[in-house]
Protein backbone atom coordinates (compact mmCIF):
# COMPACT_ATOMS: atom_id res chain seq x y z
CA UNK A 1 0.00 0.00 0.00
CA UNK A 2 1.01 3.86 -0.43
CA UNK A 3 2.72 5.45 2.54
CA UNK A 4 -0.18 6.25 4.66
CA UNK A 5 -0.56 9.77 6.24
CA UNK A 6 -2.05 11.00 9.31
CA UNK A 7 -3.52 14.21 9.64
CA UNK A 8 -5.11 15.52 12.90
CA UNK A 9 -8.14 18.07 13.47
CA UNK A 10 -5.44 21.06 13.97
CA UNK A 11 -3.82 20.31 10.15
CA UNK A 12 -4.37 22.36 7.66
CA UNK A 13 -5.35 20.05 5.33
CA UNK A 14 -7.94 18.29 7.79
CA UNK A 15 -11.22 18.19 5.86
CA UNK A 16 -13.25 21.54 6.52
CA UNK A 17 -16.73 19.85 6.11
CA UNK A 18 -15.80 17.35 8.29
CA UNK A 19 -14.30 19.62 11.02
CA UNK A 20 -17.79 21.19 11.31
CA UNK A 21 -20.07 18.14 12.51
CA UNK A 22 -20.67 17.07 15.88
CA UNK A 23 -17.84 14.32 17.05
CA UNK A 24 -15.54 14.57 14.33
CA UNK A 25 -12.57 12.43 14.47
CA UNK A 26 -9.84 13.60 15.93
CA UNK A 27 -7.76 12.40 13.74
CA UNK A 28 -7.38 10.77 10.11
CA UNK A 29 -5.41 8.15 8.03
CA UNK A 30 -4.82 8.47 4.62
CA UNK A 31 -3.54 6.44 1.85
CA UNK A 32 -4.01 8.30 -1.39
CA UNK A 33 -4.53 11.63 -2.89
CA UNK A 34 -5.40 14.06 0.44
CA UNK A 35 -5.82 17.15 -1.77
CA UNK A 36 -9.74 15.91 -2.72
CA UNK A 37 -10.83 15.59 0.86
CA UNK A 38 -11.58 18.81 0.35
CA UNK A 39 -13.09 19.27 -2.53
CA UNK A 40 -16.76 19.24 -3.15
CA UNK A 41 -18.12 16.23 -2.87
CA UNK A 42 -21.84 14.17 -2.81
CA UNK A 43 -21.99 10.65 -0.91
CA UNK A 44 -23.49 7.86 -2.61
CA UNK A 45 -24.46 4.85 -0.19
CA UNK A 46 -27.47 2.02 -0.56
CA UNK A 47 -27.65 -1.77 0.55
CA UNK A 48 -25.02 -4.36 0.23
CA UNK A 49 -27.41 -6.68 -1.45
CA UNK A 50 -28.36 -4.55 -4.39
CA UNK A 51 -30.64 -5.57 -7.06
CA UNK A 52 -29.58 -5.12 -10.77
CA UNK A 53 -31.87 -1.65 -10.48
CA UNK A 54 -30.08 -0.17 -7.76
CA UNK A 55 -26.52 -0.91 -9.24
CA UNK A 56 -27.29 0.74 -12.67
CA UNK A 57 -28.36 3.55 -10.98
CA UNK A 58 -25.62 3.95 -8.02
CA UNK A 59 -23.33 3.64 -11.69
CA UNK A 60 -25.44 6.51 -13.44
CA UNK A 61 -25.53 8.90 -10.94
CA UNK A 62 -21.99 8.54 -9.69
CA UNK A 63 -20.43 8.51 -13.12
CA UNK A 64 -22.86 11.42 -14.22
CA UNK A 65 -22.16 13.57 -10.94
CA UNK A 66 -17.95 12.88 -11.42
CA UNK A 67 -18.28 13.96 -14.65
CA UNK A 68 -19.12 17.31 -13.06
CA UNK A 69 -16.62 17.43 -11.30
CA UNK A 70 -17.99 16.08 -7.95
CA UNK A 71 -16.21 13.91 -5.44
CA UNK A 72 -18.05 11.13 -5.14
CA UNK A 73 -18.01 9.36 -1.37
CA UNK A 74 -18.88 5.96 0.26
CA UNK A 75 -17.85 2.94 2.11
CA UNK A 76 -15.82 0.13 -0.06
CA UNK A 77 -18.85 -1.66 1.04
CA UNK A 78 -20.59 -4.26 -1.30
CA UNK A 79 -23.19 -4.10 -3.49
CA UNK A 80 -24.36 -0.22 -4.12
CA UNK A 81 -21.12 1.52 -2.15
CA UNK A 82 -18.40 -0.43 -4.59
CA UNK A 83 -20.85 0.38 -7.89
CA UNK A 84 -20.77 4.02 -6.29
CA UNK A 85 -17.18 4.14 -6.54
CA UNK A 86 -16.96 1.83 -9.67
CA UNK A 87 -19.12 4.52 -11.87
CA UNK A 88 -16.49 7.35 -10.46
CA UNK A 89 -13.41 5.44 -11.74
CA UNK A 90 -15.07 4.75 -15.04
CA UNK A 91 -15.76 9.02 -15.41
CA UNK A 92 -12.10 9.09 -14.40
CA UNK A 93 -13.37 11.69 -11.75
CA UNK A 94 -12.53 11.36 -7.63
CA UNK A 95 -14.05 9.61 -5.04
CA UNK A 96 -12.67 8.90 -1.34
CA UNK A 97 -14.07 5.29 0.51
CA UNK A 98 -14.24 5.75 4.18
CA UNK A 99 -13.63 2.45 5.77
CA UNK A 100 -14.57 1.27 9.28
CA UNK A 101 -11.29 -0.37 10.25
CA UNK A 102 -7.35 -0.07 9.19
CA UNK A 103 -6.29 0.73 6.28
CA UNK A 104 -4.14 -2.19 6.05
CA UNK A 105 -7.29 -4.20 6.36
CA UNK A 106 -9.40 -3.59 3.16
CA UNK A 107 -13.12 -5.51 4.35
CA UNK A 108 -14.45 -6.91 2.11
CA UNK A 109 -11.87 -8.78 0.94
CA UNK A 110 -13.08 -9.08 -2.61
CA UNK A 111 -12.66 -5.29 -2.53
CA UNK A 112 -8.71 -4.96 -2.18
CA UNK A 113 -8.37 -4.46 -6.12
CA UNK A 114 -11.08 -1.96 -6.38
CA UNK A 115 -9.17 0.07 -3.87
CA UNK A 116 -6.13 -0.37 -5.03
CA UNK A 117 -7.72 1.30 -8.43
CA UNK A 118 -8.73 4.53 -6.51
CA UNK A 119 -5.93 4.80 -5.20
CA UNK A 120 -4.20 4.43 -8.67
CA UNK A 121 -6.81 6.92 -10.13
CA UNK A 122 -6.15 9.66 -8.06
CA UNK A 123 -8.42 8.54 -5.22
CA UNK A 124 -8.36 8.42 -1.50
CA UNK A 125 -9.08 5.67 0.94
CA UNK A 126 -9.64 7.12 4.25
CA UNK A 127 -10.28 5.79 8.25
CA UNK A 128 -10.22 7.26 11.44
CA UNK A 129 -8.92 3.23 13.04
CA UNK A 130 -5.28 3.10 13.14
CA UNK A 131 -3.55 0.38 11.61
CA UNK A 132 -4.13 -3.23 12.58
CA UNK A 133 -8.09 -2.50 13.97
CA UNK A 134 -10.30 -5.20 12.44
CA UNK A 135 -13.48 -4.33 11.24
CA UNK A 136 -16.69 -4.91 14.00
CA UNK A 137 -19.84 -4.09 13.92
CA UNK A 138 -20.03 -0.97 15.82
CA UNK A 139 -17.68 0.65 13.35
CA UNK A 140 -19.81 1.04 10.48
CA UNK A 141 -22.11 3.55 12.05
CA UNK A 142 -19.17 5.63 13.31
CA UNK A 143 -17.65 5.75 9.76
CA UNK A 144 -20.81 6.49 8.64
CA UNK A 145 -20.53 10.06 9.65
CA UNK A 146 -17.56 10.46 8.37
CA UNK A 147 -18.93 9.62 5.02
CA UNK A 148 -22.22 12.01 5.05
CA UNK A 149 -19.68 14.60 6.92
CA UNK A 150 -17.04 14.81 4.06
CA UNK A 151 -19.74 15.62 1.30
CA UNK A 152 -22.47 18.22 0.89
CA UNK A 153 -25.28 15.75 -0.06
CA UNK A 154 -26.41 12.29 0.76
CA UNK A 155 -28.02 10.29 -1.80
CA UNK A 156 -29.57 6.85 -1.19
CA UNK A 157 -29.83 4.47 -3.65
CA UNK A 158 -31.29 1.55 -2.05
CA UNK A 159 -31.93 0.24 1.46
CA UNK A 160 -34.38 -1.82 3.51
CA UNK A 161 -36.31 -0.76 6.07
CA UNK A 162 -33.47 -0.99 8.54
CA UNK A 163 -30.70 0.11 6.40
CA UNK A 164 -26.98 1.49 7.62
CA UNK A 165 -27.51 3.79 4.91
CA UNK A 166 -30.68 4.99 6.36
CA UNK A 167 -28.01 6.16 9.71
CA UNK A 168 -25.54 7.95 7.13
CA UNK A 169 -28.99 9.70 6.20
CA UNK A 170 -29.88 10.71 9.34
CA UNK A 171 -26.20 11.63 10.15
CA UNK A 172 -26.50 14.15 6.64
CA UNK A 173 -29.99 15.68 8.32
CA UNK A 174 -28.15 15.89 11.65
CA UNK A 175 -25.27 18.20 9.87
CA UNK A 176 -27.97 20.00 7.53
CA UNK A 177 -27.50 18.54 4.69
CA UNK A 178 -29.46 17.47 1.85
CA UNK A 179 -30.96 14.07 1.24
CA UNK A 180 -31.88 12.37 -2.52
CA UNK A 181 -33.48 9.19 -2.30
CA UNK A 182 -33.64 6.75 -5.75
CA UNK A 183 -37.44 5.91 -5.66
CA UNK A 184 -37.79 2.09 -5.86
CA UNK A 185 -40.24 -1.00 -6.75
CA UNK A 186 -42.90 -1.04 -4.63
CA UNK A 187 -42.72 -4.60 -4.19
CA UNK A 188 -38.53 -4.40 -3.53
CA UNK A 189 -37.79 -5.13 0.04
CA UNK A 190 -34.60 -2.77 -0.95
CA UNK A 191 -36.74 0.53 -2.02
CA UNK A 192 -38.68 0.07 1.40
CA UNK A 193 -35.99 2.65 3.03
CA UNK A 194 -35.53 4.68 0.12
CA UNK A 195 -39.64 5.08 -0.36
CA UNK A 196 -39.94 6.14 3.18
CA UNK A 197 -37.10 8.65 3.08
CA UNK A 198 -38.82 10.38 0.54
CA UNK A 199 -41.86 10.34 2.46
CA UNK A 200 -39.89 11.76 5.30
CA UNK A 201 -38.87 14.69 3.11
CA UNK A 202 -35.67 13.57 1.34
CA UNK A 203 -35.82 14.75 -1.85
CA UNK A 204 -36.43 11.96 -4.90
CA UNK A 205 -34.15 11.92 -7.87
CA UNK A 206 -34.28 10.06 -11.38
CA UNK A 207 -31.89 12.07 -13.05
CA UNK A 208 -28.58 13.31 -12.01
CA UNK A 209 -29.20 16.88 -12.90
CA UNK A 210 -31.76 16.74 -9.96
CA UNK A 211 -28.39 17.17 -7.55
CA UNK A 212 -27.07 19.31 -9.25
CA UNK A 213 -29.79 22.05 -9.09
Amino acid sequence: MNQIKEISILDENYPELLKSIYDPPKCLYVVGNIEILNSPGIAIVGCREATEYGKKAAMYFSYNLAKQGITIVSGLARGIDSYSHIGALQAKGNTIAVIGSGLDIIYPKENEQLAKKIIEQGGAIISEYPLGTRPTQDHFPARNRIISGLSKAVLVVEAKEKSGSLITADFAMEQGKEVYAVPGNINSLNSVGTNNLIKDGAIPVSNFSDILT
